[in-house]
């Protein structure tokens, strides 16, 4: 008999083992049965081939439609050339060798499982070389592979077809061995959950759809229980040690800022920082995540919590992702602050404080200083990268910690900030996202913070217009970009040209597809300044260039002696210039649709509508342009964050891989299973509460290691 923790090697034989670790990371018997299905199929019901991404490991269930054999043009042998449809739209198969016996098995009219990498040729979509199965009732392998009416297609990869995994399952199914279930007992009875083991049969081999809900019922509700008992337990542990308390002074820098601001709050910002107000209040560490839409006013905030810190006699760290935006923020901090933040210089306010910038590539003898400057605490805030928590660093009275772009850090650098309290206390911690995120999203991927949003716009925002321009079907439209960029500059403006890649690193496609390589920002820059944009003042941004440079750079953009920035992703947050009206991003298809929102947020800063051009050569149908059409469509950042989770595999919202690698999340959607996230949440602190180490709950433990592994809890954590 089999059980979960059994290797496959005995099971299934060394060649299939060796095929399934190294194609998929399945391992053990747990590792199989918990890579489930991605969809199900039924007899006579075709696959949608609308939404294929170019790249992926495919498997569609079709009709052939089309079967044409013609030689090789340039070397002896025969093309199979097929076409297969779902009815509405059609694919591509090519066959390489063997045509003649392809010619036999493929027939007009005959519907099959096909499956193989998804590539582009001539602007259509193909699977080439595909492997196949086909559905044909006369034929004994397939009647015993696909028993039952709903047929498992499951995540595969090149040599390990759907089909040769669901054989593997079902070689395992019949001789697995139940174990005790990990759930409690009166857990499984309050809800009315089908046991473990009767899950994980029928979510391979459902009887009926009655049974298949059941079983994905039970197994969502176990990765929202492993889940949500990671996140009670880090918030259990986050708490154990006091903060500093940081009540609010009457008469103070907090107040005498407020009194100078030119301009209202929002109605958000108000009752945002009153919430914050009344946490840094107490003894019990702050851990707030702040969300708000680029340009929503999270900084001010920010700067405010930090007064009030500074008003209780304590310091205030800021931790930025890059060293352009600690030191576009050191700036407009003391641009917002003026002579209260001058502090130990003339003419500063008596309340006044000093606000250091502490980076990596500072010059010695400027970094001596700004260590003291935290060190005694003569700096009130101080920002500053990753550097801030290398062990050199020390702080008087640290007080509370702000970490702007929460995603770009890691857990253990957050945990390193937090131990750097004084005498035993943990400091506050707001972290900061311009990234707005759906709240089951939220409660799943910073379960371990409370959630704060600014939905509400400042007054003075500009417009922002997106286009697609699709230069493989309207190449034509390329040179109307570049006309773009030239009559915003004309009229007294400035635009960003945007690069995936910088240009003196070897060139590689993560997705492993056959496309050429990334755009890159210096070889672009020299095509532009000698071709279409020749005559322009033309910049270079990017995050290998030494930190004065960078510096050097975005002050001279700023002050408008650059007409247009080519750069990386490094002015993806925080660079606020509002003369730049116009933003091209070059291969908009390599980037993610959070990150796209956040780029075309430097261009509509000021009183001009600002212009974004997504520029892409993917072709139409596939779901990467679905994505681009979809920041087209809005600007509403908290909109587009729940198109960008429909279009997206639930997996990939914590970082998992494309088929082939496990993944946190694999049936629990963080859009239609809300309810079901939040009773988990209520459940996991209910349990972690009386057993905080689940040390009376041993399956439960057990439950959280096999569903959520240690390298995916600790992704979950630096998410």
């Amino acid at each position: 008999m089999t059980v979960l923790g059994d290797k496959l090697t005995p099971l299934l034989g060394g060649k299939t083992a060796t095929a399934l670790a190294e194609a998929l990371d399945i391992h053990t018997v747990g590792d199989l049965l918990r890579h489930y299905p991605r969809r199900y199929a039924e007899r006579g019901e075709l696959t949608d081939i609308a939404g294929l991404e170019i790249g992926e490991h495919a498997t569609v269930m079709a009709r052939i439609e089309k079967v044409n054999k013609r030689r090789m043009r340039n070397k002896p042998g025969w093309i199979l050339e097929m076409t297969i449809t779902d009815g509405h739209r059609r694919l591509s198969c090519a066959f390489f060798g063997n045509a003649h016996q392809r010619e036999r098995e493929l027939k007009l009219g005959k519907t099959g499982l096909f499956a193989g990498k998804v590539t582009a040729f001539r602007n259509t979509l193909q699977l080439s070389n595909p492997e196949y199965q086909m559905l044909d009732e006369d034929s004994e392998s397939t009647v015993d592979d696909f028993l039952g009416a709903i047929i498992p297609v499951y995540p595969a990869a090149s040599g390990m077809p759907s089909w040769s995994i669901a054989r593997c399952v079902r070689q395992v199914l019949d001789t697995l061995e139940p174990e005790p279930d990990p759930m409690p007992a009166e857990l499984l009875a309050s809800y009315g959950f089908v046991g473990l083991f009767d899950a994980l049969r029928h979510i391979h081999r459902p009887p009926d759809q009655g049974a298949l809900d059941a079983a994905r019922t039970r197994l969502k509700w176990d990765e929202a229980m492993a889940i949500q008992l990671i996140f009670a337990q880090r918030r259990h542990s986050a708490g154990a040690r006091p903060a500093p308390a940081c009540p609010p002074k009457e008469s103070g820098i907090l107040a005498a800022f407020d009194k100078q601001l030119p301009f209202d709050l929002t109605d958000g910002q108000r009752e945002v920082g009153e919430h914050i107000a009344a946490d840094l209040s107490t003894e019990h560490p702050m851990n707030r995540l702040l969300q708000g839409e680029v340009g929503s006013g999270k900084t001010i905030v920010a700067l405010r919590a930090m007064l009030q810190a500074v008003d209780a006699g304590r310091q205030a760290a800021m931790l930025a992702p890059t060293e352009v935006l600690a030191a576009q923020h050191a700036r407009s901090l003391r641009e917002m602050l003026g002579e209260l933040g001058q502090a130990g210089e003339l003419g500063a306010a008596e309340e006044a404080t000093k606000i250091t910038l502490l980076t990596g590539s500072m010059p010695a003898k400027e970094r001596k200083q700004a260590l003291l400057d935290a060190a005694s605490g003569a700096a009130g805030i101080v920002v500053g990268t990753h550097a801030l928590i290398q062990d050199s660093v020390s702080f008087a009275e640290l007080g509370l910690v702000v970490v702007d772009e929460q995603h770009r850090f890691g857990v253990e650098q957050r945990d390193a900030l937090r131990s750097r309290g004084a005498n035993d206390t943990s400091p506050h911690v707001l972290v900061m996202t311009a990234t707005p995120i759906p709240r089951t999203v939220a409660m799943t991927v910073y379960g371990d913070l409370e959630i704060s949003a600014l939905r509400q716009m400042p007054v003075g925002r500009s417009p922002i217009a997106t286009t697609v321009v699709p230069v493989a079907e309207k190449p034509a439209w390329l040179d109307r970009v570049w006309q773009r960029v030239r009559e915003e500059v004309q009229k007294g403006h400035q635009a960003y040209v945007v690069c995936p890649r910088i240009g003196d690193e070897p060139a590689s496609d993560k997705n492993g597809s056959d496309r050429r390589p990334p755009l890159a920002v210096l070889e672009v820059a020299e095509e532009l300044s000698g071709g279409p944009l020749a005559g322009l003042r033309l910049g270079i941004l990017h995050g290998r260039m030494p930190a004065d440079d960078k510096d050097a750079v975005m002050r001279a953009f700023a002050a408008a002696k650059v007409d247009v920035l080519v750069a990386t992703t490094v002015i993806e947050v925080g660079v606020n210039v509002p003369n730049a009206t116009a933003m091209v991003i070059l291969d908009a298809d390599r980037f993610g649709v959070s990150q796209l929102h956040q780029l075309r947020g430097r261009v509509g800063r000021g009183s001009v509508p600002g212009l974004c051009l997504l520029v892409t050569e993917t072709i139409d149908g596939t779901s990467t342009r679905e994505r681009l059409a979809a920041v087209e469509s809005t600007t509403d950042g908290f909109e587009l964050s729940r198109l960008d989770l429909e279009l997206r595999r639930e997996g990939d919202i914590l970082g998992a891989a494309q088929s082939g690698k496990r993944s946190g999340l694999k049936l629990l959607s963080l859009l239609r299973d809300e309810d079901m996230i939040a009773e988990a949440r209520t459940r996991a602190q209910e349990v972690v509460e009386g057993d905080p180490s689940l040390d009376e709950h041993p399956g439960l433990r057990q439950m959280v290691a096999s569903v959520v592994d240690d390298e995916r809890a600790e992704f979950l954590e630096k998410s």
